[in-house]
């Protein structure tokens, strides 16, 4: 994982290139020479923010941990609920 550096005018010019350079690391962006900014990938913040990584429902499903999992769905309520008819 390595770190780019560019300079603001760099970045304005080539949005793409940051982007792309993300993917593999932090890309610091420089203001008159001196760091300025920080572009990450959004998970490698989260995870660097100390939140856990999103994980799909067939994923939660999937753990063994997930029989521990409580969920109780919210009551519909408004137009959309209406009685089931079951016959």
């Amino acid at each position: 994982m390595g770190t780019t550096r560019l300079s603001s005018r760099e970045f304005n010019h080539d949005v793409a290139r940051a982007k792309r350079a993300a993917e593999t690391g932090p890309v610091i962006i420089t203001d008159r020479g001196r760091p300025a900014f920080v572009l990450q990938r959004y998970e490698d913040w989260r995870l660097q923010a100390g939140e856990a990584p999103a994980l799909s429902l067939l994923d939660a499903l999937a753990d063994p941990a997930g029989s521990t999992i409580e969920f109780e769905a919210p009551r519909l309520t408004g137009p959309l609920a209406r009685p089931v008819d079951l016959d």
